[in-house]
């Protein structure tokens, strides 16, 4: 996928923000703000809270970049998992200490966060994956069909979409206890 950062760039951009570059920060809020902002507004259903949300983020990650741990997996993923503490806290706060029940609680985030994923990836793959994508499902086109609204064989209109959905499946849900642990994982 386009937008998958390597290890690489991950320690790199870490090194980058420890030693107070700005424009790291600024690449960082290019590349990752609109997955950020959208799982706080799937989670919390408000444009004005998800704003809030995606500022509180890139500031806890410019005053504790040393909290990312490479090895534990990717900075997109240390920057879900912020998100996800940062929305739930301002959940919790809006329908008091418990927020309902835990387990619908957790049901909400995870849902939220399965689809603020898919929105991530559908926006960071190539065009031509999208679009076949959005002709198959939006538009109900076979895969014959879309290739003749692409313009392609149907060879490679079978191979877009079979491409753009195995992108869109690494967007699933979570095993309960996976991804929504603290970021940068156990210390």
């Amino acid at each position: 996928m386009a937008h998958d950062t390597p290890p690489r760039w991950d320690r790199k951009m870490q090194q980058r923000l420890v030693r107070g570059e700005a424009a790291a920060l600024g690449e960082l809020y290019d590349r990752f703000a609109s997955l950020v902002h959208g799982l706080a507004h799937r989670v919390l259903e408000d444009e004005d809270a998800a704003d809030g949300v995606t500022r509180e983020v890139f500031a806890h990650i410019w005053e504790n970049p040393d909290s990312f741990r490479p090895k534990e997996g990717p900075m997109r993923s240390w920057i879900a998992a912020v998100t996800r503490q940062h929305a739930v806290r301002r959940l919790r706060l809006r329908h008091g200490a418990c927020g309902g029940p835990p387990e619908l609680l957790e049901q909400r985030v995870r849902a939220a966060s399965a689809a603020a994923r898919a929105d991530y990836i559908v926006s960071a793959m190539p065009a031509s994956l999208r679009t076949a994508l959005e002709l198959a499902h939006r538009k109900r086109r076979t895969y014959q069909e879309a290739a003749e609204d692409l313009g392609v064989t149907a060879d490679e209109a079978r191979r877009r979409l079979r491409l753009g959905l195995q992108l869109l499946s690494t967007a699933a849900p979570l095993p309960p206890g996976g991804d929504s642990g603290s970021p940068g994982g156990p210390r």
